[in-house]
């Protein structure tokens, strides 16, 4: 079994780049079923879930290949499969958004209901009423879904909730039915963006991404195309965080810093100063941090996927701050694990009151999602003695080569195979 273990660490010192977007690369992977010509995705992170997703790709009968670091072909000419096994699903959440482009192509999809991290509940309803709305048959039974249509059919869809996948894989689904299909509420995050301007370069007919309504004028094909993966903006407010839980100077190169208002925001009302550049942020710290509150929402509110981080900080932050919790209702699985590490807080339903102590120490924990394991790293870079973290297959997931990455800018953090 492989741990991470991390020492208490000096001020993170330096410059990292950040990494292609896990949130961006993942759906426009599933999207490359909708074309039919070479696809080349340029700096496409090397983790876990994208190598569990290309799998998937593989599965259903397109053509991957890795060209070099970062560099993803894909052809789906030949696409001849429209099921998605079980052993790939349950691995991964974000498999679920080759429904919407298998359905497109081939008319039929059938999945298993997805696994991934345990935040919550995610169901996949807004995904399936999406489907059924552009004219295709949803039966679930034995733990499957089989989605099936003769042809889809644009229609104007309205999501009760702006959820990031049902958006993504209604606007693939989309892409190629017959009309005009309009979803209203749709989800505004930059990866919504990324995934439409892929599309469109493909062939598709899409406008209105970042915004809460999106037109998608079906096609009769898709092509292929090369695309950049926009930065991923949780590693980087990870990699800022760390500066700040560390008294660091770091500049976090490759952001798109309208991406991450809020974490630069919030870094600020800390007390950490935070310097924007064209694209890049530099992240100085302080030996006077101060207690803030954190509300995550949909973007551009604060991100959920950044709340397990800031928690990590504000457990050593002078004074009593509050985390509200309203996208995710088990994102404070961490708790009890950074409580381990001595860390004063309390649930109250959606909210988490965070009370400042004087240290943190060092302690044997397991990160129970990807952003947990990452906020583990940051509050046992700042705690007095070792911390051992166990479950990190769910960092690999998200990050690449977290560890010695943190190690370049001086952190004392390393992997280990123990028995």
């Amino acid at each position: 079994m492989e741990i991470i273990v991390v020492e208490k660490s000096p001020p993170l010192k330096g410059k990292i780049r950040v990494n292609g977007a896990k949130n961006s690369a993942l759906p426009i992977l599933a999207a490359s079923l909708l074309g039919t010509e070479d696809i080349i995705l340029e700096d496409v992170p090397k983790i876990k879930d994208v190598e569990i997703m290309c799998e998937v790709l593989r599965t259903l009968g397109a053509k991957v290949e890795i060209l070099d670091e970062g560099i993803i072909k894909i052809n789906a000419k030949n696409l001849d499969n429209y099921v998605t096994p079980y052993n790939l699903m349950n691995k991964m959440r974000a498999s679920l958004l080759v429904m919407g482009p298998i359905l497109a192509r081939l008319g039929k999809a059938v999945c298993s209901q997805p696994g991934g991290c345990a935040i919550g509940t995610r169901p996949i309803d807004l995904h399936l009423k999406g489907f059924k709305a552009l004219g295709a048959g949803v039966e679930t039974e034995f733990g499957n879904i089989n989605a099936h249509t003769d042809k889809l059919v644009g229609n104007k869809i309205y999501l009760d909730f702006p959820s990031v996948g049902a958006t993504e894989n209604i606007m693939m689904a989309a892409t190629m039915a017959e009309g005009v299909t309009i979803i209203d509420n749709a989800a505004m995050e930059p990866e919504i963006v990324d995934l439409q301007n892929f599309l469109n370069k493909l062939g598709a007919d899409i406008k209105g991404a970042g915004t809460s309504t999106i037109k998608i004028k079906g096609v009769k094909k898709l092509g292929g195309a090369s695309h950049q993966i926009i930065p991923d903006r949780i590693e980087a407010g990870t990699f800022m965080v760390g500066a700040a839980i560390t008294g660091g100077d770091v500049i976090v190169d490759n952001v798109i810093t309208s991406h991450i208002k809020p974490v630069i925001a919030k870094l600020r009302e800390v007390g950490v100063e935070v310097i924007e550049n064209a694209d890049s942020v530099r992240v100085i710290g302080t030996d006077k941090l101060k207690a803030i509150d954190v509300k995550t929402l949909p973007y551009p509110g604060f991100p959920t996927d950044m709340a397990a981080q800031f928690m990590a900080l504000l457990t050593i932050c002078e004074g009593s701050s509050v985390v509200i919790e309203t996208v995710f209702e088990n994102r404070f699985m961490h708790v009890d694990e950074l409580k381990r590490m001595g860390a004063d807080i309390k649930i109250d339903g959606k909210s988490a009151i965070v009370r400042g102590v004087d240290h943190l120490t060092g302690a044997p924990v397991k990160a129970s999602d990807l952003r947990a394991g990452a906020a583990l790293i940051l509050a046992g870079m700042a705690a007095d003695g070792t911390t051992e973290i166990e479950n990190i297959h769910h960092i690999d997931r998200g990050y690449v080569d977290i560890e010695a990455r943190l190690r370049s800018l001086g952190a004392r953090v390393y992997r280990k195979t123990v028995e």
